[in-house]
């Protein structure tokens, strides 16, 4: 499939990069953009077992939603534009396998909702992430609102949205937006790492595992638990299962089958 915006590329077996990349704009997400996005997470190299998403060059991540584009909506345009782009960020979450943001520089607005969509935030340390909506005159439209306050509390969720201010990836790890902060040039090779890392496990399992995370988190204790046993105990039906405790028991390296 051919994208006028995203760059796709497989390094590894099971490991596939998704760059967006809109330079002029420092990779802001237009709809044109947003609809090769839809196309993509609808479209995934079979195998795939993590997926990484970046921006295009040492500057931006994702600046933000398109304003030039956005400036002239009225509310029923704004309606379309926000569903839109919530549904391929939910898409984004909803994959069955884990997908890594690697934030190479600002992280705003909608870029940061799209990198809360994602299972792992990994922050060059000139990263920059904030909300800053409000000073548009707007609030965030990609679920911004619903995603920052589950990662890091009500509290700075409110601070950063109300405030419009932008943080910087120290300020982000310290909240928990970031689970590590990295050298630039150390970035990729750190997040190729960790998917090398993923990759290696049942992949059955990463997957179950990360389906009852994301269905879980809303549930109740005791409906929770037991998805998750449901969960545990269809992996025992798995031939990835046997694999991986005879070779723990014989002290050898596992080979899964995704079976």
């Amino acid at each position: 499939m051919e994208y006028n915006f995203l760059r796709i590329e497989t390094p590894e077996e099971g490991i596939c990069i998704l760059t967006i990349s809109h330079p002029q704009s420092l990779n802001s997400l237009s709809r044109p953009v947003l609809e090769e996005m839809y196309r993509f997470v609808t479209d995934i190299p079979e195998g795939t077992a993590v997926l990484i998403i970046r921006g295009n060059g040492p500057k931006s991540f994702v600046a933000g939603a398109d304003i030039s584009q956005m400036a002239g909506f009225d509310a029923e345009q704004g309606l379309d534009f926000g569903r839109f782009g919530a549904e391929v960020f939910r898409r984004i979450e909803e994959l069955p396998f884990p997908v890594i943001a690697a934030v190479n520089g600002y992280a705003l607005g909608g870029g940061c909702e799209l990198a809360m969509a994602c299972d792992i935030r990994i922050a060059s340390a000139k990263a920059k992430f904030g909300q800053p909506e409000v000073k548009l005159g707007i609030i965030p439209g990609f679920s911004g609102t619903y995603r920052l306050p589950k990662l890091v509390g009500q509290g700075y969720a409110k601070e950063m949205i109300y405030s419009g201010r932008v943080i910087d990836a120290a300020e982000a790890l310290r909240i928990g937006l970031v689970n590590h902060v990295l050298p630039p040039e150390e970035l990729m090779d750190y997040v190729l790492g960790l998917a090398r890392d993923i990759r290696a496990n049942a992949p059955i399992a990463v997957r179950k595992a990360k389906a009852c995370i994301n269905s879980c988190y809303d549930m109740d204790e005791t409906t929770a638990l037991a998805a998750e046993n449901r969960a545990f105990s269809e992996c025992f039906a798995t031939e990835d299962q046997k694999t991986g405790m005879q070779a723990f028991l014989g002290k050898t390296a596992p080979v899964f089958r995704n079976k």
